[in-house]
């Protein structure tokens, strides 16, 4: 575990605090200090206080977390799932769920224990040039998501205020004013905030569900995975159970949220000198993480619920938040009369509208964190974070703003299409840059050296290595798909022959990198055995950095 900076690492400007000699007005600076330095070590916990508050203390970063797990991305894939296999993949969810907890343990703790996110960590063992080709992949990745956060946010403007769709994209930009208002209360309250949130998306769906009275027998039967889970014959519109399952993992495990997750386990004030309060934090990081994204489970399970609910009867043509949203004040789409008669009200659709709201605006905090977080740990530039969201939200709403220019001549539906499979097929870069967050991952808390007694347990280390390779493949299987998914609904032959083979590069070009960011992760892990050896466990992590950094300059 890293103790106070090594005077020589300072000079080789690794892991040293920043440089104070830039000056403060400008836009860009070096940055090379703790993660998010102005949040690290900010929210102190009393010790000899009870189990409750001190889970109350250290809860908050799970729900930052958690909002990346119930985004509107989440949202389409469980209600389509729910709309065209009924409770078939609700073990899907719940399996998805289980494999988040334990990539978020692993990356809490690797923040925790060694003081470092995971782009530091990463980039602490291998050279500038992998650092910024990771940096680029996860930067596309936070990008992709940000496009389902436009649509989710410019689609709940529009049915709630009847805002064009083109100008509710554009207002979505002005999410900047919000975040430059938050980064003036402080982490706690920010933490306050995103989880209110979180409990309006709960509580609306919780509401709906109730009414719609759903078959229990078969959302509990649908928890257990059978054979028919993963079939790949097709069964509705073309599609099957299989896409169907690897949308939702596709969506539900998020590579960036294992940076911001390493990240912000660090806002909590320790003392790293002693080994029981780390154990502490890791405990409470853990209980913190898996409350929330049991929370999250249930959001993306009561969606499911939802879609078979609202889409049961077939007389809902419109597959997209639009439909959903007409199906739920339209009391001659209802399959459930409880549910129709609420319908009529008009506080079904209402509510829908403000929890996607609530959805979309939550990644305002969480994204722009994230790729601070990367920003800072892979290439050692820091900016300041409303500009860094105003920069990653006009790149994202570009997409979004062609979309719906190329579909405003045509029919509303072909509209809402559009912008739904534009949401769901942006997805293809998280699953490009999943593997390069995961594995590092698990090596490095895999390691002895990095961990100590903190180093993963057998179980956590099988569990860990199954799912790695298991959303790895699943991941690589589904890109033909989603390739496919950019030529519309019903590619040519030739356009899928074409996907498999863009499918097929890409999958070339994944295991190069895994293979190039192994062997520099083994490596730079090899420096720190030798340092080991010769320097002690308390300096010899700065001392293979500085080493690091010396290789790479006579490179």
């Amino acid at each position: 575990m890293l103790g106070e900076t090594n005077p020589k690492l300072a000079e080789k400007g690794v892991l040293s605090m920043p440089d104070t000699t830039v000056k403060k007005h400008k836009l860009i600076q070096y940055a090379n200090g703790r993660s998010l330095e102005e949040i690290n070590g900010t929210v102190e916990v009393p010790h000899n206080i009870s189990f409750l508050k001190a889970l109350f203390m250290y809860s908050g970063p799970g729900a930052l977390i958690a909002v990346g797990y119930m985004d509107p991305g989440n949202w389409s894939t469980s209600i389509t799932g729910g709309q065209n296999f009924s409770y078939l993949l609700m073990s899907v969810i719940l399996i998805s769920s289980l494999v988040a907890m334990l990539l978020q343990y692993m990356a809490a703790k690797l923040g925790i224990v060694s003081q470092m996110d995971l782009a530091q960590a990463i980039r602490a063992r291998t050279s500038k040039a992998l650092g910024i080709v990771l940096w680029i992949m996860t930067e596309f990745a936070i990008m992709a998501t940000d496009i389902a956060e436009v649509i989710g946010a410019a689609i709940a403007l529009y049915l709630l205020f009847h805002i064009p769709l083109i100008i509710a994209v554009f207002i979505t930009v002005f999410d900047v004013l919000l975040l430059l208002l938050l980064t003036k209360i402080g982490f706690r309250k920010i933490e306050a905030i995103v989880v209110c949130l979180i409990m309006v998306i709960l509580v609306v769906f919780a509401y709906q569900v109730s009414l719609s009275n759903p078959n229990w027998g078969g959302v509990f039967g649908g928890l257990i995975p059978t054979g028919k889970t993963f079939a790949s014959s097709p069964t509705v519109g073309g599609s099957n159970p299989l896409q169907g399952a690897l949308g939702i993992i596709g969506a539900t495990v998020m590579p960036h949220n294992l940076y911001l997750h390493s990240a912000i386990s660090q806002t909590r004030k320790i003392d790293h000198n002693s080994e029981k309060d780390i154990a502490r934090t890791v405990r409470f990081a853990s209980w913190d993480s898996n409350i929330q994204l049991t929370l999250a489970f249930f959001v993306n399970a009561l969606l499911l619920i939802m879609g078979v609910a609202v889409f049961k009867s077939g007389s809902v043509k419109d597959p997209s938040f639009f439909g959903l949203f007409q199906a739920l004040s339209d009391t001659t789409t209802m399959s459930n009369g409880v549910l129709a008669s609420v319908a009529k009200t008009g506080i079904l659709s209402t509510l829908f509208a403000v929890a996607l709201l609530a959805s979309g605006q939550n990644s305002t905090i969480t994204g722009t964190l994230t790729g601070q977080v990367i920003m800072e740990g892979f290439v050692h530039m820091r900016m300041p974070l409303w500009l860094r969201r105003l920069v990653t939200r006009l790149i994202s709403v570009i997409p979004v703003l062609i979309c719906v220019s190329m579909t405003s001549g045509k029919s509303a539906i072909d509209e809402h299409v559009a912008l739904n499979d534009l949401m769901n097929n942006s997805q293809v870069f998280l699953a490009f840059a999943l593997p390069f967050s995961m594995l590092p991952l698990l090596m490095m808390t895999d390691s002895k050296l990095e961990m100590g007694k903190f180093k993963n347990s057998l179980w956590v280390k099988v569990l860990g290595w199954a799912s790695v390779i298991g959303l790895t493949v699943l991941n690589m299987q589904g890109l033909p798909d989603q390739i496919a998914g950019f030529f519309g609904d019903n590619p040519t032959a030739a356009q899928t022959d074409l996907a498999h083979v863009i499918a097929d590069v890409l999958i070339v070009i994944i295991l190069a990198l895994l293979t190039w960011t192994i062997i520099e992760l083994h490596r730079g892990n090899q420096r720190l055995a030798q340092h080991l050896k010769t320097e002690g466990k308390s300096s010899a992590v700065e001392a293979a950095m500085v080493d690091g950094v010396d290789n790479q300059e006579e490179n």
